[in-house]
């Protein structure tokens, strides 16, 4: 199974470099929550799936609201916070029809994101559970092998955990919870992570964004 998305993953970068270049939405949510926190890491992330993967990539994040019109032109987008964040039932209607088109969505816990992400998507996709995603699962192993989830900062020292809301049998939204893969994406000089820690964190987001292209 890996040959054949190392396979796609060559076909997929061959494929952008003749077109529009790949971009990551950054949501905009209100709430009160920092939604635009980790000002360097889209930026790092994209530069590192050029190098990484091969794919024509945009140099910064495309800021998008849930209502907006470029969300549904924007098939790979990035949740990150630390505080509050609140969905207006509009809001959450077209994040729900986003999710269920196609789109996929990676929400980074930047500790303190939890419990009002967990109600909010309860009202974007009722009856659809965050399910623990194993470490056996694919996300961890499509381009590189890694053990699961890592944990970049210790915070509260809980164990990092991926979770998953699946529809239709596609893995539509992956929860980075208590691992903060987006703090490990910041430039070195922001919060002093050692080297290993910052390449566990870029390989872990390659793997998610190949995940997310080729499934």
């Amino acid at each position: 199974m890996r040959v054949a998305a190392l396979i796609a993953v060559c076909c997929l970068a061959l494929t952008a470099r003749a077109e529009a270049p790949f971009v990551i939405g950054q949501l905009h949510y209100d709430g009160g929550g920092d939604w635009y926190s980790g000002a360097t890491s889209i930026g790092n992330w994209l530069a590192e799936l050029q190098v990484r993967v091969g794919l024509n990539t945009a140099r910064e994040a495309r800021v998008v609201r849930p209502t907006g019109r470029d969300l549904a032109t924007t098939p790979f987008v990035y949740v990150n916070g630390h505080g509050n964040m609140r969905f207006s039932d509009a809001e959450a209607v077209s994040l729900r029809r986003y999710l269920l088109g196609g789109g996929f969505m990676f929400v980074n816990d930047d500790y303190g994101l939890d419990e009002s992400f967990r109600r909010e998507m309860a009202r974007v996709l009722p009856g659809a559970p965050l399910e623990p995603i194993p470490a056996t699962h694919f996300i961890y192993h499509c381009f590189y092998d890694l053990d699961g989830l890592p944990k970049i900062h210790e915070h509260d020292g809980e164990p990092a955990q991926g979770y998953g809301i699946f529809l239709n049998g596609r893995l539509a939204l992956f929860y980075a919870y208590s691992a903060d893969i987006g703090d490990g994406l910041e430039e070195a000089d922001v919060h002093g992570d050692p080297a290993e820690a910052r390449e566990h964190a870029a390989r872990m987001a390659t793997n998610i964004v190949v995940y997310a292209l080729t499934h």
